[in-house]
């Protein structure tokens, strides 16, 4: 049987379960997951090999108006995802009724590409609920295939899977079969800083930060890193660290856990905050952070 490879990318408003969709296919947590909105912020790939297929899983982060630089360059991994996707995934959630960008929408009714439309969280409503929705998005998308999906529950994300394989262009593998993601290490030791930040503080806090792995030694017992958190102004620096440290102790604690299971070893890690002013809205700061290509 000819070998099939092919890049299958995942777009959609935000929160709509895009990263929890990804690692349901991958079988690994390379995306991190909350609530808020933006919490994806790059173009993350996730590998699932087969003796005779590589399907390329790409995450992107949930379809915004941008409002700063930081955020018009996350929409820039948005429009490369349209580039070069062999299969597009167009989530939405089970009560969506559009996409908040009718540029990219109207490039999804359009494409020359199949399309799979998959109705997320379908665990939340009615079968009524499920064929109205599923009537609707036919009308609205009619090159699509629509399936329905609970990416939390696991429900219906392997017949998905299936399609895609079958979807695949014969292609040789793009990557190393025992490929995981495109990722390096320091890459998921930032997310994972930043996933605990997301979910530990308030307003305009998690959108200010951005984390730097300035060091990371492995040997065979334990790994050690030393992460910065970056933040726009002082005031948010002393937010982040919390009275007498608490605060950015219960960040480091609970990153170190989920860094522990993610690479399978101890590991000891140290967390510093900076202020760094503005980057948001600085190019060269955004480049440096691996945003702006």
């Amino acid at each position: 049987m000819a070998h099939k490879a092919g890049f299958v990318n995942i777009i959609g408003n935000p929160n709509v379960g895009k990263s929890t969709l990804m690692n349901a296919f991958v079988g690994e947590r390379l995306s991190i997951i909350t609530s808020k909105a933006q919490t994806t912020r790059h173009r993350i790939l996730g590998i699932v090999n087969g003796e005779d297929f590589q399907v390329i899983l790409s995450d992107t982060p949930g379809i915004i108006k941008p409002a700063y630089q930081l955020q018009s360059s996350m929409m820039d991994f948005v429009k490369s995802a349209f580039e070069d996707a062999d299969i597009l995934i167009y989530l939405v959630e089970l009560g969506e009724k559009a996409l908040k960008d009718e540029q990219f929408f109207k490039k999804i009714v359009h494409a020359k590409i199949p399309v799979l439309l998959l109705l997320n969280k379908v665990d939340q409503g009615t079968q009524q609920q499920v064929e109205e929705q599923t009537k609707l998005w036919k009308e609205q998308v009619p090159n699509a295939e629509i399936f329905a999906i609970s990416a939390l529950e696991n429900f219906g994300v392997q017949e998905v899977f299936k399609r895609i394989v079958e979807l695949l262009p014969e292609s040789p593998a793009f990557y190393p079969k025992d490929a995981l993601t495109d990722k390096p290490e320091r890459f998921f030791v930032n997310e994972i800083v930043r996933e605990k930040i997301l979910l530990h503080y308030k307003k305009e806090i998690p959108y200010s930060v951005e984390i730097e792995t300035e060091e990371f030694f492995e040997d065979e017992e334990i790994i050690r890193m030393r992460c910065v958190i970056m933040v726009e102004r002082s005031t948010q620096k002393g937010i982040i660290i919390g009275h007498k440290g608490s605060a950015i102790k219960r960040v480091g604690m609970e990153a170190r856990k989920d860094l522990e299971r993610f690479f399978g070893k101890q590991v000891h890690i140290e967390l510093y905050v900076k202020v760094n002013k503005n980057w948001r809205s600085d190019d060269r700061q955004l480049k440096r952070f691996g945003y702006n290509k």
